[in-house]
């Protein structure tokens, strides 16, 4: 009995096929060609756009590489996050959605796949000790006063090694990287869960530890915050004013890192909603015209974060010149930062509390 038990589970589970493995050709569009058409002029927009923002972010940090703060060096590496995906990654995609099929084969796939997965891995990530950082900030000023350049280059290569883990394993065996359904994109091998019990094994790892646990932190970080502004926006009424831009300021500061957040999550949650229903839900049963939406709405996200630090950035400068005009320190507005900390915020801060 458990014998036939057991073969008609592994029968199940041999029934269903992926697309990718199916006799038709997996990198062939299932799009039209007008539909990809649009799609590789979309790519090519956000592809530039994403590339001269964050490329100008990293140039102006770069002119004052030396005095970046902690935090400001959390926001470069999210640039180079950024930049990475669209250099890297997006030419791919949009060569292969112009020529109506995957041009890379199986080794492009992979590399592609592992590319995207990888600075995606590393950009949340990255938000998420951002988020931290404000709430040590704005909730433990002993600690955040604590927090220097050096525990920030470490939390960089804790960042880099972190999404090179993740981003690796797949080629270990436990996971793999296939073409997406409309054949012109790769990604995780989410469909891995519909055969094996190792394969929802690894997908619900990377569900885990590469989404729901980096965002559960941001989201604990961030409501933190709130509780903590609410609760002290009396008592900082009582003090002088230039106590009270600085608390100002740093509170603009923590709205810019929610902001990030908030753009990353809005463009990634459809798409890891899709993937986890590909992955858990009945074989094949989202449309492939429908999966090519979230996917084309994740590659947007590395465009959103310049644009916040430059409309941010304009509110932080209207800010200084209208109450800040009296303080020599502040003799030019730093750009695209999230952190932006002058020597003597960590005493007022320390006075707020």
């Amino acid at each position: 009995m458990s014998g036939m038990a057991s073969d008609h589970n592994n029968s199940s589970q041999e029934e269903y096929i992926p697309h990718y493995l199916q006799k038709e050709d997996p990198f062939a569009s299932k799009l039209s060609r007008e539909a990809d058409i649009v799609a590789g002029f979309y790519l090519t927009i956000i592809g530039i756009l994403s590339t001269l923002g964050n490329g100008y972010v990293i140039f102006m940090s770069s002119k004052r590489k030396k005095k970046l703060r902690p935090a400001e060096i959390m926001t470069v590496n999210l640039a180079v996050c950024d930049l990475g995906i669209s250099v890297v990654g997006k030419p791919f995609s949009i060569i292969s959605f112009f020529s109506h099929r995957w041009m890379f084969g199986w080794i492009g796939c992979r590399w592609y796949g592992w590319a995207g997965f990888f600075f995606g891995c590393g950009s949340l990530i990255t938000m998420t000790a951002v988020s931290l950082d404000r709430y040590l900030k704005i909730c433990h000023l002993s600690y955040g006063t604590w927090l220097k350049r050096h525990h920030a280059f470490i939390c960089l290569a804790i960042i880099w090694a972190y999404a090179t883990f993740w981003a690796t394993v797949p080629f270990a065996g436990v996971g793999s990287y296939a073409p997406e359904p409309f054949g012109t994109s790769c990604t995780l091998d989410w469909w891995l869960a519909q055969a094996s019990v190792a394969g929802q094994a690894f997908v619900l790892s990377i569900l885990f530890f590469c989404l729901l646990f980096p965002t559960a932190v941001i989201v604990f970080s961030y409501v933190k915050i709130i509780l903590k502004v609410k609760s002290s926006t009396k008592e900082v009424a009582h003090y002088d004013t230039r106590i009270q831009n600085s608390h100002i300021l740093e509170m603009k500061l923590t709205k810019v890192a929610m902001l990030i957040c908030a753009g990353f999550l809005l463009a990634w949650i459809p798409y890891a909603v899709v993937s986890v229903w590909s992955a858990f839900g009945r074989p094949d049963s989202v449309p492939i015209q429908f999966s090519v939406v979230p996917t084309l709405l994740a590659k947007s996200a590395a465009m959103y974060n310049p644009i916040i630090y430059q409309v941010i950035d304009c509110k932080f400068a209207c800010c200084r010149a209208g109450g800040l005009k009296a303080k020599s320190s502040l003799k030019k507005s730093r750009t695209y930062t999230i952190s932006a900390h002058r020597d003597s915020t960590a005493m007022d801060e320390t006075q707020l509390e």
